[in-house]
């Protein structure tokens, strides 16, 4: 009886352990998608990776969002922004729409989401 016991639980444990192992916590960004999806939908018009243009640079965006305050739901808030096309405030204070990115997968808004913050 404690035989079985044991060798049930040990197997419970290796097939958690297997999983584990076989599913990674997020999937790798794919950063030349990203960059190509940016390009495509005008993006670095107004951004870049470690400079600031018209609007933020891609680091300033992530240091924003890796903030406690900002932190929980930063990619949530990312796919609103990047989909709803919200109000901005530029660099030189003034303010315009930010171009909506409609006809793009959530799957290729996601990973581009992914990069910004991995900057």
């Amino acid at each position: 009886m404690r035989a079985r016991l044991f060798t049930r639980m040990f197997l419970g444990t290796l097939t958690i352990a297997a999983l584990a192992i076989a599913v990674p916590a997020s999937a790798a960004v794919d950063a030349d998608g990203a960059k190509a999806l940016a390009k495509k939908n005008d993006c670095f018009k107004c951004h870049a990776i470690d400079k600031t243009k018209k609007g933020p640079s891609y680091q300033k965006i992530s240091a924003k969002y890796k903030e406690p305050k900002n932190k929980d739901g930063a990619e949530a808030k990312l796919m609103k922004h990047l989909t709803s096309s919200p109000k901005v405030k530029l660099e030189d204070g003034t303010e315009e729409d930010h171009k909506a990115m409609d006809g793009v997968s959530k799957a290729e808004l996601t990973n581009l989401i992914q990069w910004i913050l991995s900057n």
